[in-house]
């Protein structure tokens, strides 16, 4: 059987679906939302809900990602954002908050662009980081894969329980002529925390650099709120597809390693309850939010929302965008919830689907049946 459909004479392509064409179908059995589990693992660390914080200046500062440890969620903080650039980052935040209302604007590209581009202070990384550690909550901080190797030193010896490497497309086998690349496998080898790598959007990807000795592989590529990946550079991999290609991929991986475990994480396009509902239908054992955090009153964007890719110095491909503001950190996660859009009670959300449709747990909820769904956006 062939997935692949003729695109023109000279081109095939196979199918790819996003979380708006599929949907989750109820079984024979129903459950209480209350005996259901949404509990999670990675490693020697054990959460109260799959949710893990984007590394985004606009979602998360050591505060929010303390408030969202204490709720029972991971936040990541960006070692490469404003957090590690200045000593008080507030009056940045506040003027990025305050540029004019446009999405899409050269202007605010280009002040982004200067506010960045202030160096990243290793020992700011160290104080952010032991700020979190010092509230008790599992500490966790990212970088991108260029400056992976300049500061991976400080954050180990601030004490980091999870290191993340996420970038666009993260690689285990980047060729450069310039430079000598990264070698994640040798380098997750040397290290005594667990690593969650990513963006990998397909089978091939994932199962290499599960072949690394990843914990977590983050599953993603230009589908997030804030990205025009799609637009300024063609790429893009819907998303409901790219998951159950990596959940493959890690079938297969543990036959190979002999019973390795590696953790599906999916990585962006999930603004709703719905869209988290359905990438952990597809295969994902935990997601990764941005916007949808963003929406916090907590949150240090203050309704406005962008990531790395929006200050790209030579190619932006990511937008400051305005996601409002819905409620309390502890109320867009658990309710009680006022709106019915799926921006609040996330997790409320997930155990109702996952009590609806009969499911206990989270593995279990890997194997509900799913359906393509001919009337997206409804």
């Amino acid at each position: 059987m062939t997935y692949e459909i003729e695109i023109g004479r000279g081109k095939r392509g196979r199918r790819a679906y996003s979380l708006d064409d599929i949907a989750i179908v109820p079984n024979r059995r129903t459950r209480d939302p209350k005996d259901v589990s949404v509990s999670w693992q990675i490693d020697a660390y054990q959460f109260e809900m799959p949710v893990i914080a984007a590394p985004m200046d606009s979602a998360m500062s050591p505060e929010t990602a303390i408030a969202l440890g204490k709720l029972g969620g991971l936040g990541v903080l960006d070692l490469e954002g404003l957090w590690t650039r200045y000593e008080d980052p507030q009056s940045v935040l506040d003027e990025i908050s305050a540029l004019e209302d446009e999405t899409a604007s050269p202007a605010v590209t280009r002040r982004m662009q200067d506010l960045y581009k202030a160096p990243i202070q290793p020992e700011l990384i160290t104080s952010r980081l032991a700020e979190i550690r010092a509230s008790g909550v599992t500490v966790a901080g990212s970088l991108t894969p260029q400056r992976t190797q300049e500061h991976y030193k400080t954050v180990v010896a601030a004490g980091v329980d999870i290191f993340v490497i996420r970038g666009t497309t993260v690689s285990a086998e980047h060729v450069s002529k310039n430079h000598e690349p990264l070698n994640l496998k040798q380098f997750i080898y040397e290290l005594d925390v667990p690593v969650i790598v990513g963006g990998a959007a397909g089978y091939t990807p994932a199962l290499h650099l599960m072949r690394t000795g990843a914990a977590g592989v983050l599953v993603g590529f230009g589908g997030g709120a804030t990205t025009t990946t799609r637009r300024a550079l063609g790429i893009h991999s819907p998303m409901a597809s790219a998951i159950s290609d990596v959940a493959a991929a890690r079938r297969d991986y543990m036959d190979e390693s002999g019973g390795r475990y590696v953790h599906v994480i999916a990585d962006g396009g999930m603004g709703s309850s719905g869209d988290i509902v359905k990438a952990i239908a597809m295969g994902a054992d935990a997601v990764m939010l941005g916007s949808a955090l963003a929406r916090a009153e907590e949150a240090p964007g203050k309704g406005w929302h962008w990531g790395q890719e929006a200050h790209h110095l030579e190619l932006p491909r990511g937008d400051r965008v305005n996601v409002g503001t819905v409620g309390p950190l502890e109320e867009v996660l658990f309710g009680p919830g006022h709106h019915t859009n799926g921006t609040s009670n996330l997790i409320g959300a997930l155990r109702r689907s996952m009590a609806t449709t009969g499911y206990s747990d989270l593995k279990e909820f890997q194997r509900v049946d799913v359906v393509v769904s001919p009337y997206e956006g409804q």
